[in-house]
């Protein structure tokens, strides 16, 4: 039965390894052992820009390859020119179900870029970045996403102080 597997790759040479691994299948007749060779790619948008969406790897170094778990099969994968290994080492481990679907629907559907806001609850714990009080953990109490501000509650000598801040000086 056939699975997906993640195979490394070297940065930049993605969609080679793709074509040869593809053309080194049908050379030596293994098609039955082998599905699709995926390079993991989107449509990214700025969430800005006007211009065309441009092709984004998903996975930078990294190719999936669905085939059969057999000896002929990782020969000709791991002796392709350019690639590293498969994830997994000796014994590659073949991708859930549920981890493929997620790939496959990045790469059907346009991922859109928006601003790099991070998301707050409240109640949650955050630590604090810069600032006098770097360092320090604190509680999320109140959020304004517009102005891109937080009120945490930070112990201070014992006492529940709350200290307004920016998205920009929180680590979460």
């Amino acid at each position: 039965m056939k699975h997906w597997y993640v195979v490394q790759v070297y940065a930049g040479y993605e969609e080679q390894v793709k074509e040869d691994i593809s053309r080194r299948i049908v050379k030596d007749g293994l098609q039955d052992l082998f599905g699709d060779v995926l390079v993991p790619s989107a449509k990214v948008k700025s969430f800005f820009a006007v211009e065309d969406a441009k092709d984004e790897r998903l996975f930078p170094g990294y190719v999936l390859v669905q085939m059969e778990l057999v000896p002929e099969a990782i020969r000709l994968v791991t002796l392709s020119p350019r690639v590293m290994r498969f994830l997994g080492g000796k014994d590659p481990v073949p991708l859930s179900q549920q981890e493929i679907d997620r790939v496959i629907s990045n790469i059907q559907g346009d991922v859109v870029v928006s601003s790099q806001a991070p998301e707050f609850a409240e109640n949650s714990e955050v630590e604090i970045s810069e600032g006098p009080f770097a360092g320090f953990i604190g509680r999320v109490e109140k959020i304004d996403k517009e102005s891109e501000r937080l009120t945490v509650m930070v112990s201070i000598f014992g006492r529940l102080t709350p200290i307004e801040l920016g998205f920009d000086q929180i680590k979460r």
